[in-house]
């Protein structure tokens, strides 16, 4: 056991002690790992026609040899990294990359991909860095949408199907030839009425809206088979993949008791779904998914990365609660979500700003709000403009992740001039400042940056000020600083109201206790009260609805409150009490 590992392995057990107990985050200057945050920090490419904006959707990502290899629609290649945490493009491919919800599988030391639309035919290669690909297959089954395949014990399948009233199906197919042994059967139907995540809209509020079902995802686990299926549209905050299990790999398939298996509706980064679960090299899982950005374009996104877990009633679950915080990435075999928690909490959320210029509808504000959707525009792109935030009292800085809004850009693809320029000081009165980072002679596209400190750095003020931006103005939609504060985190609150609707088990309808110094407030439910697996995270209310339930379940739920200085755990309340 290395000394790495012996630090982390405490600080796990200190973090648990202290996010159980509500206490203050004791310090981290001299732990050693590394983080990461969503959404992942990769050069998307611009969309080649339309409307000037970023897009990235349909990810998969399979471990291969000594890394991980990351596929997805609309970035003209696909990514290779070593850690899950650096990644580089491979945009010198044969791939036909353009067609949209790629699938990759392993078979006998080879990787097989085909995507939606890709001209019929399956590619293979031993040598995925090299961006080179042989077509193995010409004939594969023509017009299928949403692809997937699945190697299991020398047999290979495909699930395929996307839309608003359509089954998503399953057949065996022959790995030599890749003929269909079979006729597709229906696996998955959507169940709006009884499935609230399948609702669609922003808080699943498009009542009379069908859901559009895509994105089938197939992983097996202790002679177990867990059937994934994205809903109820990418476009949605409320985007969520769901599962099914079997025990054999087309079924029948039966609804897993915890549901959605992975949802995200609320926060900086919204929407999880239409993406893939995945093994990293010490055994942990992973669900890679589309982020809902839709500011400029219906079809304007990022990914995100979850981890996954299975308890000792094998049931599946994704860890969102803390999803766009920042993340340990493990370098061993880990069994709970509280062994990725660094203990930085959010230091910037409706803090204090000054700017150099603001255009009237872009306010410095919306640079610290924690939406994506809004941004902080200066006037112009020029050197020397610059966003500034007050974090209120002098706090240990850990990480500071620059989101890039590129108001007013007009790019196209992915040319050599698209990267940012700046330089990030700090200040502890506001008046003298010192660098923190320098990126002013950067030629690496990062449009949304993250910073981890080699040490933590105790201060007040964090300004940002720009060198160079690729086109249109100079913005932010989030500088994001997270830490320590010696605040202590806020008392625990507690609901007063839960109110299952009689008439559409779907909603609930959930009210608690404003208490002083919190910055906002997470929402855990779930089947069981040791299962709360689900999280919603609230900055500016104490009430909500959700309506993304199961109408056959009994649900659990606990309120926590936090700050700056950590979070406060509330007590576990069945529905009905």
């Amino acid at each position: 056991m290395n000394a790495m590992y012996n630090r982390q392995t405490i600080w796990v057990l200190v973090v648990i002690i202290v996010v159980v107990a509500g206490c203050r985050i004791p310090d981290t200057e001299n732990l050693v790992f590394r983080t990461i945050s969503n959404p992942l920090n990769l050069n998307y490419r611009f969309c080649l026609d339309d409307v000037s904006r970023r897009d990235a959707a349909n990810p998969c990502i399979i471990q291969f040899e000594d890394g991980y290899y990351l596929f997805l629609f609309g970035s003209g290649g696909y990514y290779y990294s070593s850690d899950l945490i650096d990644w580089k493009l491979i945009g010198d491919t044969n791939l036909p990359t353009e067609s949209f919800a790629p699938t990759v599988v392993e078979m006998q030391g080879e990787l097989y991909y085909t995507a939606s639309y890709a001209t019929d035919t399956i590619y293979k290669t031993d040598n995925p860095k090299s961006g080179v690909w042989e077509a193995v297959a010409c004939s594969f089954p023509p017009g299928m949408l949403e692809p997937m395949l699945f190697y299991d014990e020398g047999r290979l399948y495909l699930y395929a199907g996307a839309g608003n009233s359509v089954s998503l199906t399953g057949v065996e197919v022959d790995p030599r030839t890749f003929q269909l042994l079979g006729e597709p059967s229906p696996l998955i139907r959507g169940c709006q009425r009884d499935n609230g995540w399948e609702t669609p809209g922003d808080r699943h509020d498009w009542m009379d809206a069908t859901p559009w079902l895509e994105g089938m995802w197939m992983n097996k686990r202790g002679g177990k088979y867990y059937l994934q299926y994205a809903s109820p549209g990418i476009q949605f905050k409320t985007s969520n993949d769901g599962v099914y299990v079997s025990d054999t790999p087309l079924g029948p398939f039966t609804l897993a008791e915890h549901n959605p298996l992975v949802y995200r509706p609320e926060g900086f980064t919204t929407g999880a779904g239409n993406g893939g679960t995945f093994q990293d090299k010490y055994g942990n899982y992973w669900h890679v998914g589309t982020v809902a950005v839709t500011a400029r374009h219906y079809f304007e996104r990022r990914l995100s990365l979850y981890p996954v877990f299975f308890d000792e009633d094998s049931v599946m679950y994704a860890y969102t609660e803390l999803g766009d915080y920042p993340m340990i990435v493990p370098d061993h075999k880990i069994t709970s979500p509280e062994e990725l928690f660094p203990g930085w909490m959010l230091l910037s959320h409706n803090k204090s700003v000054r700017s150099s210029s603001e255009l009237r509808k872009y306010p410095a504000c919306c640079a610290v709000d924690e939406d994506i959707r809004t941004w902080w525009s200066a006037e112009t792109a020029d050197k020397g403009e610059y966003l500034s935030v007050d974090l209120g009292e002098e706090c240990e800085i850990n990480v500071v992740q620059i989101n890039f809004a590129d108001h007013d850009a007009h790019l196209f693809g992915r040319p050599d001039s698209i990267f940012y320029q700046y330089y990030l000081e700090e200040s502890v009165d506001g008046k003298k400042w010192n660098i923190l980072v320098d990126k002013s002679v950067n030629t690496e596209d990062a449009p949304h940056d993250y910073i981890q400190l080699k040490e933590a750095v105790k201060t007040r003020y964090v300004r940002l000020t720009n060198i160079y931006c690729p086109s249109g103005k100079f913005s932010v939609s989030g500088l994001r600083v997270f830490g320590r504060s010696d605040k202590p985190s806020p008392p625990q609150t507690k609901f007063y109201r839960i109110c299952r609707n009689k008439e559409d088990r779907r909603s609930v309808i959930l009210k608690w206790r404003e208490v002083e110094g919190a910055t906002g407030y997470g929402i855990r439910f779930g089947i069981h009260p040791e299962k709360l697996y689900n999280s919603y995270m609230v900055y500016n209310d104490t009430e909500i609805e959700l309506r993304c339930l199961q109408v056959g379940q009994t649900y659990y739920f606990a309120v926590d409150s936090f700050n700056e200085g950590g979070i406060t755990r509330g007590d576990v309340i069945k529905e009905d009490e």
